[in-house]
């Protein structure tokens, strides 16, 4: 998956260098390639945090490998939504929301506090849980990778609130906390994340018929 996504970022126009972040012990995994590798961290923010290190352009994207089906024009199409706006300090793929999507809470609970519209519920292990709204998914849209910002504001973000900035699970989050401004690009279908067995097999059959074409 990491190669796939290697490729299609090798394959898209203005992307000038690529800077790979490793599990701790995996750097010399890349050996040979013309990559800069870089050590991960113990969250996702640090891991990036020790990417950008290594990146000295004014944007840079970035991406998740567990999303192989990336395109070389997705990548472009990202970079060129946010550089069509230059008040704008991130850009990021995304898909609309086409589920019905409940909020819920523990049965019996008192009503889920909320964070910057986010639910933060802690539910138990069987805790029966019950609706407590619909949200209204018209203006809900799943964010994905790749997120391309001015490296600048991402910097910046990351130095933000320790305890925001670890929790993120991804970039734009930093940003919007941060009081950044971050635009949307819509992503095709096939730029799903692999989590399951059933995702991979998915994404192995589509990476065949891709190289077959």
């Amino acid at each position: 998956m990491v190669e796939w996504s290697i490729a299609a970022m090798r394959a898209a126009a203005g992307v000038s260098s690529i800077v790979v972040a490793c599990p701790p012990g995996h750097v010399h995994d890349l050996d040979g390639d013309d990559l800069g590798v870089v050590e991960g961290g113990a969250t996702r923010s640090q891991s990036v945090a020790n990417g950008l290190e290594a990146v000295g352009t004014e944007l840079v994207a970035i991406h998740d490998a567990a999303r192989p089906l990336l395109t070389s024009h997705l990548v472009e199409g990202v970079v060129a939504t946010l550089v069509a706006d230059p008040e704008a300090d991130g850009a990021i793929a995304a898909t609309p929301v086409t589920d019905t999507i409940k909020q819920v809470r523990e049965e019996g609970s008192a009503p889920a506090a909320e964070t910057r519209g986010a639910l933060t519920p802690l539910y138990g292990a069987n805790a029966p849980l019950a609706i407590e709204k619909t949200v209204d998914r018209h203006r809900l849209w799943a964010a994905q990778t790749p997120q391309v910002f001015r490296a600048g504001a991402l910097r910046h973000a990351l130095e933000g609130d320790p305890a925001q900035v670890k929790s993120a699970t991804d970039e734009a989050t930093s940003i919007e906390a941060a009081g950044g401004r971050v635009l949307i690009h819509p992503a095709p279908p096939g730029n799903f994340k692999v989590t399951t067995p059933s995702d991979l097999k998915l994404a192995a059959f589509l990476l065949g018929e891709r190289s077959a074409q």
